[in-house]
């Protein structure tokens, strides 16, 4: 009873040592990370020594930008500009310190296939500290997180960056394979010609491989920028952006690929309907004009008039009927002569 009469709880009224944390981690010097309670983050995580921390926020925080202005998340200005709520892909270098705004899977809820690649990863990376924040569920720090509780090792926050990233690039490349999937399926059915609703499900692919390609050049500028940096950039981080930027430039190569495949796919599968389209037609058309003089002949005796030929001959009907079919052999006739021919494949 005296244990517990001497402890503080936490009320529920007390405000957070960092407001918007959603959770944080401490590596040590070996690259093993290890959860720390939200209720107690380390007070001065920008701080040097053995390790580095990794703060993870709610950018919708209203109270973020106090924590922000006094310093605690890295060089305020720099702070205040990579936690904005500006989208746009864009990196800034100052004192040692490197912040910016990259792109990010949005993280789904369910067993959906659409693919938002509009998510933001907003950071300030420092040398013992990375303070990451997002306004959505974003696909990289969930699993940068489960990789290092799982004991995944991360020396230095640059390290851990590129990992955020290299998940964001593996969930891509895993888009991509998926959509090649698709695309190869729906051609074969064009070549078997069993086209069946592939043109729905083209529309879909083409819009998520350009979906990818644009917020792929956003993150190739960001890396490529951080690459050629000539402000005071640590070496680790040149060469982890030089790394990043080459996976980027060869999986923007397979989304414009797929994006173009798409597209002529889809002009291909235009074509091929056309063709349909123009044989329904014509075979519609021949036989409206096949039946367009029996259909004369057969007006032309259904008149209620005196003198109407074939009224009082015997077998009248079949004399009509045989002027009907005979129109329309003549019709046929003129359709051949005029070089009408259905279309070719």
């Amino acid at each position: 009873m005296e244990a517990l009469a001497g402890t503080n709880p936490r009320r529920l009224c007390d405000e957070p040592p960092l407001p918007g944390l959603l959770w944080a981690m401490r590596f040590d010097e070996t690259g093993r990370g290890h959860p720390v309670d939200s209720d107690a983050p380390p007070l001065h995580p920008g701080g040097f020594g053995e390790g580095f921390t990794w703060l993870h926020f709610n950018l919708n925080d209203a109270r973020l930008p106090a924590l922000v202005a006094v310093g605690r998340l890295g060089p305020p200005h720099l702070a205040a500009a990579s936690f904005a709520s500006d989208p746009h892909q864009r990196i800034v270098v100052e004192a040692g310190h490197i912040g910016g705004v990259v792109a990010d899977l949005v993280r789904q809820a369910g067993e959906g296939r659409t693919v938002d690649a509009g998510g933001r990863l907003h950071f300030v990376m420092g040398p013992r500290l990375l303070a990451s924040g997002r306004r959505h569920p974003v696909l990289g720090p969930d699993l940068a997180r489960d990789a290092a509780t799982q004991g995944h090792c991360m020396l230095a926050p640059v390290h851990l960056l590129e990992g955020i990233v290299d998940h964001v690039i593996t969930a891509m490349v895993g888009t991509g394979s998926r959509l090649a999937d698709e695309l190869d399926e729906i051609e074969d059915h064009i070549l078997d010609e069993r086209v069946r609703g592939e043109r729905r499900r083209l529309g879909p692919i083409r819009r998520d491989a350009v979906r990818l390609h644009r917020q792929l050049l956003g993150l190739r500028a960001v890396f490529h920028r951080l690459e050629t940096a000539d402000e005071d950039v640590p070496p680790a981080a040149t060469a982890a952006a030089a790394r990043i930027a080459q996976r980027l430039d060869a999986l923007d190569r397979d989304m414009v690929m797929l994006a173009d495949r798409s597209r002529l796919m889809q002009e291909e599968l235009s074509s091929y309907l056309a063709q349909a389209s123009n044989r329904q037609l014509y075979t519609l058309s021949v036989m409206t004009a096949l039946f367009l003089p029996p259909t004369l002949v057969t007006g032309l005796f259904g008149m209620n008039t005196k003198s109407l030929p074939l009224t009082e001959a015997e077998g009248g009907s079949f004399v009509a009927m045989a002027f009907a079919g005979l129109s329309a052999l003549v019709a046929f006739g003129v359709i051949r002569g005029l070089g009408i021919r259905p279309p070719r494949d």
